[in-house]
Parts: structure tokens; C-alpha cells; sequence
């Protein structure tokens, strides 16, 4: 008796567990509503900014709106102040945040992550006719550029050979004219940004294989908004399928960087 006493209070744990997650309607209160709100920074560029009509423009915001098209909902953009972010989501303020956020385990803590969709970190970015730079290893007593006071700077240490000279910038645009210019071999620099350079002047410069950091990108809900996230998150998968991440990829960074096989 005692045994069956426990598989039934097993089974009931179990029963709760599930029907707590299988059933918080929470992507029929958006359905409802008729339209997802995310929350972002719309200053960074190319997963989200304003262009010079004011516009909301970028990687993130095609994908998101090609979701919201095909779960028939609209997008509601909502920029918040990016030091808060979390607390806003958590607050209500909006369904999502939405905005090339980096998965960490602090995060998950507060909230939860898709899949990633997109591998961020630093890479080297080399001049577009450089024959001798191939991979990160070729990079040994290279002169390498980056900005002050970014991650980049501490990247330099983890490149697979040490090189013979870093040095530091006020930005990133300083750092590409002298890469342009043949004064520097290389420059470390966030993946999302330096795919934005080289989409913006093509046949100039190029990125070498392999992500010296990585740091994955994922949309962020609340804990308890488990049937929306994956609702998002199956037609996340869909558009990968079907090639139109592909596609919004290429139109944003030149190539697709959305295939998880190229970001080893």
C-alpha cells in the first residue's frame, strides 16, 4: 500500500508539473490582444535601430515581424532603456525583449531564452584581398586593432597565437581605416557589428573562420510564458527550414549566419 501511495503522489507531481506548463495561455492572451509587444534598444545596429527617416530597421526586426506575419498577430515595438530591460519584461511591460540579447547563465535565472539564433562574439576581421591571414592561428605577430575599453581587448588573449602588436582605438570605424590603410593586420571586433561594416562597404573587408568568444543571441520571455516562447520558437524553426532566416540574413550581413553548423 505504501509503495502505490507513492507512485500515485509521484504521478500527481508530475500531472501539476505538466498541466502548470501545458496549459499558462499565455500565447492566447497575445493572439487575443492581436499583438506582440517587444521591448529593445533601438540603437544597434543592424539588429535594431532607427534609420535616417526614423525608421525601425534591422536583422531582429524582419525576423520578428515575419513571425508575428505567420502566427497572424502584429508587432508592437517598444524601446526601453537597455540597463533595465529585464526588469521591464518581468514588470510587463511588454511580451519579449527582442534585440540581439547575449544567453547567459545569470539571465536564464530571470528569464527565458529560444534557441539561439545567432552566434555573436568577437572575430577578426582582415582587408578582403588579404591572402595570408586564412584562419585565427595565421594571426601570430600579426598587428592587431581594437576599441578601447571592449571586449575585444581581452579577446586578443584568448586568439589561438599571440601577435606582435595590439593596438587601441577610440571606435571601431578609426580602427578599420588603418586596416584599410595596411597599418594594422587585423581588427578584433563583435561579430553583429563588424557583419554591419562589411555589409555597408562589400568587397573591402572580410571575417576569418571561427568565433574567437562566443556569445549566442536568443529572444527572451517571462518564465511563466511557456506556450508563447514556443510558439516563437516553432516558427523561428520553420523559417530556418524554409531558408527565409537565410534570406533575412544575407539581406543584413551579406551570408548566412544563421546556420548553427557554421558557428564551430
Amino acid at each position: 500500500m505504501k509503495k502505490i501511495w507513492v507512485v500515485l503522489s509521484s504521478l500527481l507531481v508530475l500531472a501539476c508539473a505538466v498541466s502548470a506548463f501545458a496549459g499558462d495561455g499565455s500565447f492566447k492572451r497575445v493572439k487575443s490582444q492581436g499583438a506582440l509587444t517587444i521591448g529593445l534598444d533601438d540603437a544597434f545596429p543592424p539588429m535594431g535601430y532607427r534609420n535616417d527617416k526614423g525608421q525601425l530597421v534591422g536583422f531582429d526586426i524582419d525576423a520578428a515581424e515575419e513571425v508575428g506575419k505567420r502566427l497572424g498577430i502584429k508587432i508592437n515595438w517598444q524601446p526601453t532603456a537597455w540597463d533595465g530591460v529585464i526588469h521591464a519584461l518581468n514588470s510587463k511591460k511588454f511580451d519579449c525583449i527582442w534585440n540581439g540579447m547575449t544567453i547567459t547563465d545569470e539571465r536564464k535565472k530571470e528569464v527565458a531564452f529560444t534557441k539561439p539564433y545567432k552566434m555573436d562574439g568577437q572575430v577578426a576581421v582582415v582587408r578582403f584581398a588579404d591572402k595570408k591571414h586564412k584562419k585565427l592561428a595565421d594571426l601570430k605577430g600579426a598587428k592587431v586593432g581594437v576599441q578601447k575599453g571592449s571586449s575585444a581587448v581581452e579577446a586578443v588573449k584568448k586568439l589561438p597565437a599571440a601577435p606582435a602588436e595590439v593596438r587601441e582605438y577610440e571606435d571601431n570605424p578609426k580602427a578599420l581605416l588603418d586596416l584599410e590603410s595596411d597599418r594594422l593586420d587585423t581588427v578584433i571586433i563583435d561579430d553583429a557589428t563588424g557583419r554591419d561594416f562589411i555589409a555597408k562597404r562589400p568587397g573591402k573587408f572580410r571575417i576569418l573562420p571561427g568565433n574567437i568568444t562566443k556569445e549566442p543571441f536568443g529572444v527572451a520571455f517571462r518564465k511563466e510564458d511557456v506556450e508563447l516562447r514556443e510558439a516563437v520558437q516553432k516558427t523561428l524553426d520553420k523559417m530556418v527550414k524554409d531558408g527565409t532566416m537565410a534570406k533575412i540574413s544575407k539581406k543584413w550581413f551579406g551570408e548566412d549566419i544563421t546556420n548553427p553548423k557554421k558557428w564551430k
